[in-house]
């Protein structure tokens, strides 16, 4: 299609789906036209909570012809078989994050897309909210100086008191790191730009869990992956980051710092979309200025906001903000930590990418500009 609002699919009705749902039916320049589950009935609740007209299997979602953005909120292991399938209907592709598991299939899926000119774009689209475009564009300004090291924080004891199915968290694909890892890189490379190597440690503290929570709670399961990983990321352009993420911590917190020749940023939260901006500047008589809060500058939109910049990027001709191949590149880098957690060693990061522009502060995803 050439105009009028984009139209898409969604493949995976799980948890997060009702947040997609929530804000892509509130986007004028969007048309959910169908909901795809493996579970039908789920598929079926789901679509009819949020006024979606159709619901049923994946094939069928893949065969209309109306749907020119498949939405794929699929567990991991089958983020590049969904992603593929849609590709070669002729759909463009918002996936999940993170955007494989492996960097094969993950560079299967980018040259398939470019064979056939379409696009894949990835979560975590967070990095588009208002909160960090607020900072990112602070920084883009100069006012903390030339970026030169930062320090991402994320603490918490696990996802498996809340989540009513947390074993696909604590499986290949996933973790501390690829779970919530994707939200602290992609920003880090979007505030400091492409990484070039990584130096890592990890483990486990426990070998099972509980689920602690929903008709499952009691239930033990096996922890397959390192639970707490700690790395030191170097980056191309000579700047440094320290990141911790761990399912370990009873001390739950998260954090994220950015500092400059003239001063220290404290961003939001990256897994929020909100949040202030704070400016701790050098210079005041007592070395440093009063602090300075930035509020959110920007949208108020949250998960979906990634698919709608996609969308309006297709149809203008332009590349997209959450371009699958910062993906890949944060990929590459989460998997290199593992690999350096695992060879107790440094290991090189071979990919590299083009950061994207920063939002204009006016940007609405409101509008109805298709």
């Amino acid at each position: 299609m050439t105009g009028g609002p984009v139209g898409v699919g969604i493949v995976g009705a799980g948890t997060i789906s009702g947040a997609y749902l929530r804000n892509l039916t509130a986007f004028p320049d969007l048309r959910v036209l169908m909901v795809a589950d493996l579970d039908t009935a789920r598929a079926a609740e789901q679509a009819a909570r949020f006024g979606v007209a159709r619901s049923g299997t994946a094939g069928e979602l893949l065969a209309d012809p109306g749907v020119e953005i498949v939405v794929n909120l699929t567990v991991p292991a089958a983020h590049v078989e969904v992603g593929l399938a849609a590709l070669d209907a002729g759909k463009h592709v918002w996936t999940e994050k993170p955007l494989a598991l492996d960097r094969s299939s993950a560079r299967t899926l980018l040259d398939r897309a470019a064979e056939q000119g379409l696009r894949v774009a990835s979560a975590p689209d967070t990095v588009l909210g208002a909160g960090l475009q607020t900072a990112r564009r602070a920084l883009d300004a100069g006012r903390i100086g030339p970026a030169r090291t930062a320090l991402a924080l994320f603490q918490s004891p696990g996802p498996e008191s809340w989540h009513p199915s947390p074993e696909f968290l604590f499986r290949p694909g996933a973790g501390p790191l690829l779970d919530m890892g994707p939200y602290y890189l992609t920003a880090l490379v979007h505030l400091l730009g492409p990484v070039e190597r990584v130096t890592a440690t990890g483990g486990r503290l426990r070998g099972t869990r509980t689920i602690g929570s929903g008709p499952r709670a009691g239930t033990d399961f096996a922890v397959e992956v390192a639970t707490t990983v700690a790395a030191l990321i170097e980056f191309a352009g000579g700047g440094s980051a320290q990141l911790l993420t761990t399912f370990d911590s009873a001390l739950a917190r998260t954090g994220l710092e950015v500092t400059g020749t003239l001063g220290t940023a404290v961003l939001p939260d990256p897994n929020r979309f909100d949040g202030t901006t704070t400016l701790h500047l050098l210079g005041g008589e007592k070395g440093a200025e009063k602090p300075e809060d930035l509020d959110a500058e920007g949208h108020p939109a949250t998960r979906g906001t990634g698919v709608l910049e996609l969308a309006r990027a297709v149809r203008a001709g332009r590349a997209e903000r959450a371009p699958g191949e910062l993906a890949y590149h944060v990929l590459d880098v989460m998997l290199a930590i593992e690999e350096s957690v695992a060879r107790r060693e440094t290991v090189s990061v071979t990919s590299t990418v083009e950061v994207p522009p920063a939002l204009p502060a006016g940007w609405d995803p409101y509008a109805r500009t298709l």
